[in-house]
């Protein structure tokens, strides 16, 4: 019995792993091997804006998104929580009560056009905020998982 359980899990998880994967354009990962060619822990996922290549190089964790064509549309690298613009961790502490900054990201547009990530959480919740380099909020925020709205209070600056 234990063993036909182990199989029917087994099976679940290797058709769950199939479902997942994805096909990426061959120029956007020829264009991934031509501009990273020392990354390693390489993972692709379908984005909305095109293909996300997540890695490590040198140590950092990097991700990459390319559309079909192979053009780099942005790209992103963990940074230290210090590193995030000064007025950040004030924005989150007066619009995100209960809310912690848990991770950080520099992330440079196709157009040069640079951005800072500040992942926070509380509890299960977790979103991303969005900031340019002067430490003003973008409008728009990323829920990571469902979460009660009612309890966030969000400025609509």
């Amino acid at each position: 019995m234990k063993a036909k359980n182990l199989l029917i899990a087994f099976l679940f998880f290797s058709f769950t792993a199939f479902a997942q994967q994805v096909n990426i354009p061959k120029a956007a990962k020829d264009s991934f091997s031509k501009l990273y060619p020392k990354a390693t822990e390489v993972k692709w996922d379908k984005e909305k804006q095109g293909y996300e290549a997540s890695f490590k190089l040198n140590g950092k964790d990097m991700s990459v998104i390319f559309d079909k064509e192979g053009k780099v549309v942005e790209t992103e690298t963990a940074i230290e929580i210090s590193q995030l613009p000064k007025g950040v961790e004030k924005y989150v502490m007066d619009n995100y009560k209960g809310f912690k900054i848990t991770g950080a990201a520099k992330i440079i547009k196709a157009n040069g056009e640079e951005l800072f990530e500040a992942e926070i959480t509380k509890g299960k919740n977790s979103k991303d905020l969005l900031f340019d380099k002067n430490g003003k909020a973008e409008k728009k925020d990323v829920n990571k998982e469902k979460e009660n709205e009612s309890e966030d209070k969000e400025d609509e600056d």
